[in-house]
Formats: structure tokens, C-alpha cells, sequence
């Protein structure tokens, strides 16, 4: 069975680039340009298992969507990876703080962006 993975970037660039990624892996995507954005894909989806997503977007930034989906009881465990060009300890320790499983520098591998989601979610 095909894991899906909901990936949010406001970039149109990344979104296509982590889907190419992923969909070549066998994945789902679904794709989402903002955290609200994101919020609604997730509510909508049938099954969502992992998400990445970036953290400076528009509306709703990544950690701001991280701590939405950890409020939401039905996403305890979810995987959330970070996919940013962020790399502070400070920024890194906000995504922590706010739930994420894990953080990814960009740009990223894709190889090694697959191997870490693969991590997370067996």
C-alpha cells in the first residue's frame, strides 16, 4: 500500500521538486501552499502518514501548522519533517518544541529526503 505524504511549501518550485522526489519513491503526494492550506488538505484527506513542510510561508508559517497538528487529537503520532532553509539551533529547537519529528536543511537530497521519511514513518 502506497504511504501519502502531504507536503507544504509556499514555493511552487519545492512543492514540484519534493513531489518528483517523492512520487519517483512510490509515495502520494498531496501538495498544500501554506499551513492553512495545509490544515484543510490534511482534514480532507482519507489517510495522510507523514508531512513535510516548509517553515517561512504566508498566512500560516511551519511551526504555527506544527503546533495546529499536534493540537488536533486525531494526528498524535503523525510524522511532521521540516524542510527549511532555517538551520539555526533556535529555530530548530522552536520546531522541536512545537512537535516535529525531524529537520532537513535545503536545499535537500532526494535520496536522503526519502531515506529520512522512510525513517519516521515505518
Amino acid at each position: 500500500m502506497k504511504r501519502h505524504v502531504l507536503a507544504v511549501d509556499d514555493s511552487k518550485t519545492m512543492r514540484a521538486m519534493v513531489q518528483s522526489a517523492l512520487q519517483s519513491a512510490g509515495y502520494e503526494v498531496i501538495l498544500a501552499k501554506d499551513g492553512l492550506e495545509g490544515l484543510k488538505k490534511l482534514d480532507e484527506a482519507e489517510r495522510v502518514d507523514a508531512i513535510i513542510t516548509d517553515v517561512n510561508m504566508p498566512n500560516m508559517d511551519g511551526i504555527e501548522f506544527t503546533r495546529a497538528v499536534r493540537k488536533d487529537a486525531r494526528f498524535p503520532g503523525l510524522p511532521i519533517l521540516i524542510l527549511t532553509t532555517e538551520f539555526s539551533a533556535e529555530r530548530r529547537e522552536q520546531g522541536r518544541s512545537a512537535g516535529a519529528t525531524g529537520w532537513i536543511v535545503k536545499p535537500f537530497d532526494p535520496p536522503a529526503l526519502v531515506a529520512a521519511l522512510k525513517r519516521v514513518t515505518l
